[in-house]
């Protein structure tokens, strides 16, 4: 029998988190669409061009890993070396965009943009999930046919779309893992509500207001060229 905990962890606050995730991007669209700060200087300029990159080939890299990966054993060589040469890299890009883009504003009072209690986490759980992954990929335990990544994380992390989720995964794997997931859980359910998000959602929600605006000036011409015909 599953413990509660267990449930509560591993399949309660997961899809709780991914419910935050859904409803505070259209929170966050129907507040303020994303709009980026109209005061930002260059430091966070150049950060936010770092975090984007960063986080996005790390995040093309676990997805990778959580794809190529067996249930038990690891990547395709050439998969595992490509992945590990490119968290190297993105990792400590979107490390340094992250601490430009809020470190500045939380130091300096007098900024424009409101420092909020959500942004104030960000860097800790940042740095959280960063040395949480260093620290796995480290694991002396998990080579081979035995890569623990695969039998915990990504094994949790497959069953929660199917919506039969597989809590026992998690409940069994070492604390470290553990915690790695509650981690990514809490970064989930925090995201839409920190400047971060701005960075991928704005130019998208930018993308598509600008196609609606040509298609609605072309809209009349067209009307009006059936008209003179």
């Amino acid at each position: 029998m599953i413990r509660p905990v267990t449930v509560l962890l591993w399949i309660v606050l997961p899809y709780c988190a991914l419910g935050s995730f859904a409803l505070g991007h259209l929170w966050r669209f129907r507040r303020d669409r994303f709009r980026p700060s109209p005061d930002a200087d260059r430091a966070e300029w150049y950060g936010a061009i770092a975090f984007r990159l960063g986080a996005t080939l790390v995040v093309a890299a676990r997805l990778t890993d959580l794809l190529a990966s067996g249930p038990h054993n690891h990547p395709p060589e050439a998969f595992y070396l490509v992945i590990l040469a490119v968290e190297v890299v993105a990792l400590p890009t979107a490390a340094a965009g992250a601490v430009m883009l809020i470190l500045p504003s939380m130091i300096a009072g007098t900024h424009r943009t409101p420092i909020t209690p959500v942004d104030r986490i960000t860097l800790p759980v940042l740095t959280a999930m960063l040395l949480s992954g260093v620290l796995i990929r480290m694991d002396p335990n998990s080579t081979g046919d035995h890569y623990r990544t695969a039998e915990t994380l990504f094994t949790w992390a497959r069953s929660l779309p199917t919506l039969h989720p597989n809590p026992a995964a998690m409940a069994a794997a070492p604390a470290l893992y553990q915690a790695r997931g509650l981690i990514i859980v809490l970064l989930l359910a925090v995201w839409p509500y920190t400047r971060l998000a701005d960075l991928f959602a704005g130019p998208i929600v930018g993308w598509v207001s600008r196609r609606r605006t040509d298609l609605a000036r072309l809209t009349p011409i067209a009307g009006n060229s059936g008209l003179g015909v």
